[in-house]
């Protein structure tokens, strides 16, 4: 039997902690060639409709997922399918926008925990709509965050995204009139937007910094102009073959300069102690994010154990003689 689980029942089901807890298991099984990533690939159709695909294998744990999702006219549609490595049999289909959004914060909760400053107590979030909720509930586990500043094109949203999330997490999150603003004497700095062009300047950075740069994974677009990535003094990657194909802030910052991404590490080394992270209380770090299918599969699992051990989701037969 294949299990159906819907939006909602993912919602009930991926709290924040457990997505942190999933996905850093992730990256210690990727360091250790236990979860095996196959990159992002994207199949344009005329009038720009795409369908985007990804997969990995979790040897470890006994399954293999496929994330699918199609955008099409500013609309997306997620699904992640997940299988058993031991039999081949489709375990579950799990609509998937809420599980990808939660596992995305998931993943620059666990780069800040790695990267950032222990004392890091002001964030700074550029970009107020869908992923940011995620973005901010996720630093506020692993730091002892006070007071956030958000900027967004759109007031009454961004008023929205502040009053909510104040709620939210019991803390101070304030809106700001610029991106320059949101930054300016930040320790942590997140951009989530869809920009084609920075919006994020290495001059308002302040010594320390640690960023998470996750909206943009199209070699077209960035999100961060060539100072701020010059001035990290340590940059990680989810996957350095997927950012060389769509992570624009760093191809487009590092040129025809292809030495430059030997400097790169993946978050994965990092986590399992492979590669150096931070190395002083004034080193900028950097976190780009392009989203990687191990993390998708990883909290697909853990949605799955669960909703199974607890009656939820729809049962399918499928392929049943």
């Amino acid at each position: 039997m294949t299990l159906l689980i819907r939006e909602a029942e993912v919602r009930g089901l991926l709290t924040m902690p457990l997505a942190l807890e999933a996905v850093e298991d992730s990256l210690r099984k990727q360091a250790a060639g236990q979860f095996v990533v196959h990159e992002r690939h994207r199949l344009k159709l005329p009038g720009n409709a795409f369908l985007h695909y990804m997969a990995a294998g979790d040897a470890a744990g006994g399954y293999i997922g496929m994330k699918l999702y199609t955008s099409v006219a500013g609309s997306l549609t997620f699904l992640v399918t997940l299988y058993s490595a031991a039999n081949g049999k489709l375990v579950a289909l799990i609509e998937a926008g809420a599980l990808g959004q939660i596992r995305t914060g998931a993943a620059s909760g666990v780069a800040t925990k790695y990267l950032a400053r222990k004392d890091a107590r002001t964030a700074a979030i550029i970009g107020t709509g869908y992923q940011a909720w995620s973005q901010a509930e996720a630093i506020a586990a692993v730091r002892p965050i006070e007071r956030i500043r958000a900027f967004g094109r759109d007031p009454e949203r961004r008023a929205a995204f502040c009053r909510k999330m104040s709620e939210r997490l019991h803390i101070e999150v304030t809106p700001a009139s610029s991106g320059e603003e949101a930054v300016r004497g930040a320790d942590i700095v997140i951009t989530a937007t869809t920009a084609m062009k920075t919006v994020l300047e290495g001059a308002w950075l302040s010594s320390g910094v640690h960023i998470n740069a996750i909206g943009a994974n199209f070699p077209q677009k960035r999100e961060l102009d060539d100072a701020a990535v010059a001035r990290a003094g340590l940059i990680c990657t989810d996957s350095i073959e997927q950012s060389k194909m769509e992570s624009g802030d760093l191809i487009q910052a590092f040129g025809a300069d292809a030495s430059r991404w030997k400097t790169v590490h993946e978050l994965a080394d990092v986590v399992a102690g492979k590669a150096p992270g931070r190395t002083s209380a004034e080193q900028v770090t950097l976190f780009k994010s392009n989203g990687i299918a191990s993390w998708d599969v990883a909290a697909a699992e853990r949605v799955f154990e669960l909703a199974a051990a607890r009656g939820i989701g729809q049962k399918l037969s499928m392929w049943e003689t």
